[in-house]
């Protein structure tokens, strides 16, 4: 008897043959280079993880997927999946016309017909899908600062899978998962999803719910994209495949998910379990605060504990999957076991470690106890997580021209380079302008693009250890927003606003600039003639009026002192 879970999904590959054709013919179609999160999409929608889309969705299944979470034909979904380009791009198409989609390099993986494309209200999709217009909220932030402002939509023809060099034999479409279960006969199958690394509770949770459901295990760690800021993927499957021979090996397997997650909890577990019957899944364990992107800017939860698993139970005949609800599993002392926290016997010592004391242990260099997590995945923790006054980190001025940014950044850097330890490299604003940006102007689309490329910059001397001191002006909330999350995927990030007045700046003008610009002379001029969106929460707001240069930088090197940046 075949199984669902065993049966094949369609795909939407074309024939070896007619790839080669279309190949050929691409030559003559406008081309996308896809994004980061539109590849693991396209990756998805091909080879059925995103069964039923046939390809991007057309304005109409986006409207009903935003409103009430189905497709124009009244499919469950509950993520919109548009293909958004640039408005450069859209200018040159119209509906009925095809392009080829390309990966960084120009390889082209699939070619779209083109049936829309429309201007969305990206304040309503944040609202509907994420629950919050919050530019605190990681999807938010992507939506209106990175994402492009068309959306297209159509039927994708896909040619070839984008090409993965790191852990191929991890790497399973849905059909491939659905054939393994097939030759196992494993007719169950629980998904744990996780996108940090597994610790001794989760193994104890995962064992749990894999002997209630009387199923097989799958660990499904998602490894496209997750929250800015996470542990890698390359540490994290280290670390998975450190505990996975602490698994039963006939009873459990492990595949990795190429998925953009968006953090949008309760649809998002929606989301996730559709996926995951896709790839042949009969159970999905769904955690307290599911894919929860933390707080919002006004220091609330974005989502309930349990709102989540709250909307995946109403909605669970039709995703086809079983709910496993997670259980908060805690460490007793006295028993030297875990139990699920609603089972805890009376007057025993229960044990824990939450994620924020785990990361300041590690930081700190602290142990971490065995009953908490095993040695092999603490050593490759730490592997890239060394002591915190060891990492890379970087220190971005902001302020008007004239602030004092420079002068302080300068102070900063020979005071760090007094104490040794790590390289330091100051990106002054003036000298990337004439090493990195000399063919830019100050527009504002020219000063976004010379900022993020400080930001890159900085990111890369944060990723390899040393220390980056930025000191541009950077006059807008979004592209310094960026320049954050570049550098965050590998370290501290500590933005310092010079908070000094523009009546003080003109007054100092050594340069002369804001008379030429009070004049007209120097247009788009920040402070005159173009705002200066000063930071809301920085983590130090700098006075320079009445203070000398070295008391400012002395005042960041204590705020790195506080955040164990450097030692005291």
């Amino acid at each position: 008897m075949t199984l669902s879970n065993h049966a094949p999904i369609p795909e939407l590959y074309v024939s070896a043959d007619a790839a080669l054709t279309l190949k050929h013919d691409a030559g003559n179609l406008p081309s996308w280079d896809l994004t980061p999160r539109q590849m693991c999409d396209l990756e998805l929608l091909m080879n059925g993880g995103f069964h039923p889309l046939k390809g991007f969705q057309s304005e109409a299944d986006y409207n009903g997927v935003v409103e009430n979470m189905r497709t124009a034909d009244g499919a469950l979904w509950p993520m919109p999946i548009t293909l958004d380009v640039s408005e450069a791009f859209a200018d040159k198409l119209e509906p009925g016309q095809d392009i080829a989609l390309r990966d960084a390099e120009g390889v082209i993986l699939a070619i779209l017909s083109v049936t829309d494309k429309w201007i969305p209200n990206k304040s309503r999709e944040a609202e509907k899908v994420f629950g919050a217009d919050d530019l605190a909220h990681p999807a938010v932030n992507y939506l209106h600062n990175v994402a492009g402002k068309i959306y297209l939509g159509g039927p994708v023809k896909g040619l070839q899978a984008p090409v993965h060099y790191d852990f191929k034999s991890r790497r399973d479409t849905p059909n491939e998962l659905r054939a393994l279960f097939r030759k196992l006969n494993w007719a169950k199958v629980v998904a744990f999803q996780t996108r940090n690394p597994l610790h001794r509770a989760h193994q104890e949770l995962t064992f749990r719910a894999a002997k209630e459901a009387q199923a097989n295990l799958l660990i499904h760690p998602v490894v496209g994209m997750t929250k800015p800021g996470d542990v890698d993927h390359f540490t994290r499957v280290r670390c998975y495949e450190a505990v996975l021979d602490k698994y039963p090996q006939s009873t459990t397997t492990m595949s990795l998910l190429n998925l953009a997650m968006r953090m949008a909890g309760p649809r998002e577990a929606v989301w996730h379990g559709l996926i995951r019957r896709n790839h042949g899944v009969t159970h999905f364990i769904v955690g307290r605060d599911h894919a929860g992107p933390g707080k919002n800017s006004q220091g609330k939860d974005f989502y309930g504990p349990y709102d989540a698993q709250t909307l995946f139970k109403e909605h669970e005949a039709e995703i086809g999957v079983t709910m496993v609800d997670f259980k908060h599993m805690v460490y007793v002392q006295e028993k030297a076991q875990y139990y699920p926290a609603n089972e805890v016997p009376e007057g025993t010592t229960v044990l824990d470690i939450s994620g924020t004391e785990l990361r300041r242990r590690l930081r700190e260099g602290i142990d971490i106890p065995e009953w908490f997590s095993f040695p092999e995945v603490v050593a490759q923790l730490r592997k890239t997580s060394p002591a915190r006054d060891k990492q890379g980190f970087t220190v971005f001025f902001t302020g008007l021209s004239g602030s004092g940014k420079s002068t302080i950044a300068n102070a900063l850097m020979v005071k760090l380079m007094e104490m040794g330890g790590r390289p330091v490299t100051l990106l002054d604003g003036d000298v990337v302008r004439k090493h990195l940006s000399s063919e830019l102007g100050f527009s504002k689309e020219h000063r976004d693009i010379n900022i993020k490329r400080i930001g890159y910059v900085a990111s890369e001397i944060t990723k390899n250890g040393g220390i980056a001191i930025c000191a541009p002006i950077a006059p807008y909330t979004a592209t310094r927003r960026a320049v954050r999350d570049m550098v965050e995927s590998y370290g501290a990030f500590l933005e310092v606003h010079v908070a000094t007045s523009v009546e003080e700046c003109e007054r100092r003008d050594r340069k002369g600039l804001y008379k030429l610009a009070r004049e007209g002379k120097i247009k788009e001029f920040t402070g005159i003639s173009d705002p200066y969106e000063m930071p809301e929460t920085p983590e130090l707001r700098v006075e320079t009026e009445g203070t000398d240069v070295d008391s400012c930088a002395h005042q960041v090197i204590l705020k790195l002192e506080s955040m164990g940046l450097i030692k005291a």
